[in-house]
């Protein structure tokens, strides 16, 4: 070594030897004591050596992730239906004005679980769609309560081993077949192809989605993790689409005028209270001409009172207050019979043009706040405005069913680099890769697969691929990627927006397929690869599979975790053999906590 002056120091060798004779020894006896501490947890690490030159997302040259394989352990078993987000013992942190305990509230990253949920005890392969329908395994979603409670209301029944679903409800007494049937009389746009999505608030089991199926009307059942147990969680092991939510304080992960028909039958929720914020809520995810349903109280008070426990005088109060809200929200009776009224949200601007007016309630969002903003956000107690320069927002401007799925909707135009010939070039994409998949994956297309999740869609390319499957995809827009999910809603499928950094709104054991196209590589920046896995795994079916396209960047790392979560995977090549990018195919193992019996 050198003085900064660059003379050399000088130095007595010999005075070096016992500290460093010293130092040779402690290393070795450091080394030693580590790789005893290795060998005994050589079942749980072991080192994986990833040294393959790739190209990165950006296109730079540099090695792959490397990453040490972890044998993930089990949750122990009261963590079988565990909701993160909305977990009931973590309600009593929160408010219970609102019901806004049952509103999204994710654990702190120290509570993060980092172990596998077990199925219940005695969990099986669930039943096949459309059998599946129809009945599931009791063990599968053993819940007494729900069925004590809702039996007289043919909700559902226990029979030996399995659920039966014969398609009652508390408004529907005669089958939801003949509601429906009703309903259709009534909104004639049911059987035409125009109206195609719909949601359903206070879904029950969901009988009300599962009939519309059949009407080629698909249909996003929403309820929250409450009292009734597991709403949801029987809706998905039917094979019908259901996401957990609830209209509490904050807008609902949709985009502004996306569903052609919203329904609550008997749901509950208090339209008229808080200023009519929830029917506002409603009027901002319904598109101009499309249709709210209502069945239950206070609709035909006139001959159910008495069954509601109140007063005629109070009923009828409660219809015009109702009637009252919805006209200053622009929506207009569009017709009436029995237990069933429907309502239709005007897109006539002069009605909007009222809204002007300072004296008026609601009045007109102009806070600044986006009209599709949907992910943490309040609820504002006023008019979201339809865009008067939108000429195909309208129901009626929309192309009817099938054909709407590949016609380039016109907001995609709202989209950052967006356009028709982008739409068509990624519908067009996305065909060519459904059809490689479907080679790779040889249960796509049967009954194995019925429940899908695309992770990170642009426009919904793959669900449009595959609709010819006896499939349903949940379309999945990243809330810090560009809002396409309008788009998505616009061409006929449904979605949702959300943050892979936290847990999914749903149950465990809900979906068969989980396709993500880069998502490591978009969002790895933000959240941990190891949390996104295991939260793939929560929700992922035993035996369920994974399409896994990604950077070569990440994909050995993801095989590497992935085999620590007991899932067993393959690298296979894309449609056109890049070497940048592969398709990892997973399964997931069925396998049963040390703790059942």
């Amino acid at each position: 070594m050198k003085h900064k002056d660059g003379k050399p120091y000088q130095s007595d060798k010999s005075s070096w030897k016992v500290p460093m004779a010293l130092t040779v020894v402690v290393l070795c006896g450091l080394s030693f004591y580590l790789g005893g501490i290795f060998c005994s947890e050589k079942e749980r690490y072991v080192a994986e050596n990833v040294s393959k030159v790739v190209e990165t997302p950006s296109g730079t040259a540099t090695r792959a992730v490397q990453v040490k394989a972890i044998s993930f352990p089990e949750c122990s078993a009261d963590f079988q239906d565990y909701t993160p987000c909305t977990d009931p013992k973590r309600w009593h942190k929160y408010g219970k004005h609102r019901l806004t305990f049952l509103e999204r509230h994710c654990p702190p990253s120290f509570e993060r679980q980092e172990c596998l949920v077990p199925p219940p005890d005695g969990y099986k392969s669930p039943i096949r769609w459309p059998k599946s329908r129809d009945e599931c395994w009791y063990r599968n979603v053993p819940y007494d309560w729900i069925n004590k409670q809702k039996s007289n209301q043919h909700w559902l029944k226990k029979e030996g081993e399995k659920f039966l679903f014969p398609g009652g409800g508390t408004m529907f007494p005669n089958g939801v077949g003949s509601y429906v049937d009703l309903m259709q009389d009534l909104i004639p746009q049911m059987k035409d192809g125009t109206i195609r999505t719909a949601i359903d608030t206070g879904c029950g089991v969901a009988s009300w989605g599962g009939d519309l199926l059949d009407r080629g009307i698909l249909t996003v059942s929403l309820a929250p993790r409450d009292n009734h147990q597991a709403q949801v969680q029987f809706a998905l092991e039917r094979g019908i689409p259901a996401i957990l939510g609830i209209i509490s304080t904050q807008r609902l992960p949709f985009p502004s005028n996306s569903f052609d028909m919203a329904h609550c039958s008997r749901c509950l929720i208090p339209w008229t209270e808080f200023g009519g914020v929830y029917l506002l809520e409603i009027h901002r995810i319904l598109r101009p001409g499309g249709f709210w349903v209502l069945s239950g109280p206070p609709v035909n008070y006139q001959h159910r009172w008495r069954g509601w426990n109140t007063t005629i005088e109070e009923q009828k109060s409660d219809y015009d207050k109702l009637q009252e809200l919805l006209t200053s929200m622009c929506f207009k009776l569009f017709n009436k019979k029995d237990d069933i009224a429907v309502w239709q949200k005007l897109s006539d601007s002069n009605c909007y043009k009222k809204l002007d007016n300072p004296d008026n309630y609601p009045s007109k969002c102009d806070d600044g706040t986006e009209p599709d903003s949907a992910w943490y956000t309040p609820l504002r107690p006023c008019v979201v405005v339809p865009n008067p320069s939108a000429k195909k927002l309208k129901l009626d401007t929309l192309a009817k069913w099938p054909e709407r799925l590949h016609v380039a909707p016109e907001r995609v135009s709202d989209v950052r680099g967006g356009s028709a010939g982008a739409f068509k070039h990624d519908d067009d994409k996305w065909k060519v890769r459904a059809k490689h998949y479907k080679k790779l994956l040889p249960a796509i297309g049967t009954d194995k697969i019925r429940n899908v999740m695309d992770m990170n869609t642009l426009y919904g390319g793959f669900a449009a691929a595959v609709i010819d499957a006896p499939v349903w995809v949940m379309n999945v827009v990243s809330s810090y990627a560009p809002n396409t999910l309008p788009v998505v809603y616009d061409r006929g499928l449904i979605g949702t927006i959300h943050d892979w950094c936290e847990a999914f709104s749903t149950y465990p054991r809900t979906y068969d397929l989980l396709h993500l196209d880069g998502l490591f590589s978009a969002e790895s920046h933000r959240c941990e690869m190891k949390y996104v896995l295991l939260e793939m795994d929560r929700i992922l079916r035993p035996n369920g599979y994974t399409i896994i396209r990604e950077s070569s960047y990440f994909v050995d790392a993801i095989a590497t975790m992935a085999k620590g979560m007991r899932w067993s995977c393959r690298k296979e090549e894309t449609e056109y053999g890049l070497e940048k990018e592969k398709v990892l195919i997973c399964q997931k193992k069925l396998w049963y906590s040390k703790q059942s019996s």
